[in-house]
């Protein structure tokens, strides 16, 4: 018996890629239902091509607005059961060094974000526990990175214990400094995160005499 070869649903794939030459994000392939995503979700036009209607996003988008976009237009055509290959420059979600420092930085806009638009005392004790707490809180994560920074330097130095030169040996007050910084930001914490105890107001004088009297 022979055994035919299966359909491929060729028309279903999309590439997501940035053209090089234009640096302009584009789409090329699906379906129009496919299309109809692009544009919904990522905010991508129809274009007319050498070889067919293709997408694209819009001309002057910043680098993150494209990337953003892309990857949410790639992820809305994966839910809708399309095969998509998204370039990995252009993938939000992806871990390279580039994309984790911009992660990091964008993590910590909304750290300040968050405080600035905070309503509450509550509100802004959870950003200093986001910076301070123990284990995963953003200062002893770095202080982490300072002590091991000063161990590699001082062993690629090879100064013998206690006789480092005085700017490597200045990284492990650093690191103390820091220590110290952690301790009192979580105090602040602590003391942020109690609920505030308004004081008990007396009655002015005339309010009392004038329920005196009205009870005569």
């Amino acid at each position: 018996m022979k055994q035919s070869e299966p359909d491929f649903w060729v028309l279903e794939y999309v590439t997501i890629t940035k053209d090089p030459r234009t640096n302009l994000v584009v789409a090329i392939g699906g379906t129009e239902r496919a299309a109809d995503i692009l544009q919904r979700t990522g905010g991508f036009l129809s274009a007319a091509g050498p070889h067919g209607d293709y997408h694209r996003l819009p001309h002057g988008l910043p680098v993150e607005q494209q990337r953003l976009k892309a990857t949410t237009a790639s992820h809305a055509l994966l839910a809708a059961g399309h095969s998509v290959h998204l370039d990995p420059a252009l993938n939000m979600l992806a871990a390279t060094p580039d994309g984790e420092r911009d992660a990091a930085l964008r993590y910590l806009a909304r750290l300040a974000e968050r405080v600035a638009a905070a309503e509450t005392s509550s509100e802004v004790a959870d950003v200093l526990t986001e910076i301070a707490a123990p284990v995963n809180g953003l200062l002893p994560l770095t202080r982490e990175v300072v002590v091991r920074a000063w161990i590699a330097a001082s062993d690629l130095q090879g100064a013998a214990p206690g006789e480092n030169p005085e700017p490597i040996a200045r990284l492990g007050d650093s690191a103390s400094s820091m220590s110290e910084a952690a301790r009192v930001i979580l105090r602040a914490r602590n003391h942020t995160a109690r609920p505030t105890q308004w004081p008990a107001t007396a009655p002015t004088p005339n309010r009392a005499q004038s329920s005196v009297s009205r009870r005569r």
